[in-house]
């Protein structure tokens, strides 16, 4: 999932407000800001293989640093113990450790049975909601629009950048959406795929940024 990840992101803005949009944005693609990095530094491995899915080319040889559920639950006590030190709310920083943690639980949905439970555990798991495309569309893309409708409404923009800002950050997640399921991307493409990754943390500075500009109703 990518906007399926994002929408627990908004609707869980919309739960616990105290924290930024950015923060959100950042808890709920943790997994995956990590996870280029362990590709980058050779701990984790993605090979692209055409087919393997019908949604997502993408065979997940060990990502078990990022994605078992076992590191799930550790980085989302991590982010979750990383707010509280430096806000001293507890009730946000559950909040967002949660949303970390839901990264697993939506992958599980939509992976192949690819996702170990532990590092070393060589069992694997998965619903397999990839092997779907219009299934996965059609649940990611519910699910994103709804939450950005749930945080919208529950918001108004301070002014001009808070309006566009949003409609323009709303835009660009679906465009990225877009460009992803269009992507065609080939073998040997991998070095490629985890820097490419790396772009989607522009997205956390532009988050807190529109959502400095709107405020709660």
């Amino acid at each position: 999932m990518f906007i399926g990840h994002l929408a627990v992101g908004l609707a869980a803005k919309r739960a616990a407000p105290r924290a930024s949009l950015g923060a959100y944005v950042m808890a709920s693609v943790f997994l995956d800001l990590l996870w280029p990095l362990f590709l980058i530094a050779g701990v984790e491995r993605v090979v692209i293989a055409p087919g393997i899915t019908s949604f997502s080319p993408f065979d997940f040889v060990s990502y078990p640093w990022s994605h078992s559920l076992g590191m799930a639950a550790f980085w989302a006590l991590v982010f979750g113990w990383a707010h509280y030190a430096i806000r001293r709310d507890r009730a946000t920083a559950k909040m967002l450790g949660l949303v970390v943690f839901s990264h697993w639980v939506l992958d599980w949905i939509t992976h192949r049975p690819d996702l170990q439970l532990l590092p070393g555990v060589p069992f694997r798991t998965g619903l397999s909601l990839w092997s779907s495309i219009p299934g996965t569309i059609a649940v990611e893309t519910a699910m994103f629009l709804a939450a950005a409708w749930w945080y919208e409404s529950a918001t108004e923009p301070l002014d001009a950048a808070g309006r566009w800002g949003w409609y323009s950050l709303v835009g660009a997640w679906l465009i990225a959406y877009a460009a992803s399921i269009a992507a065609t991307p080939k073998p040997g493409q991998e070095t490629a795929l985890a820097y490419g990754s790396l772009s989607t943390w522009l997205f956390i500075p532009w988050a807190a940024w529109t959502d400095r500009h709107r405020v709660f109703q």
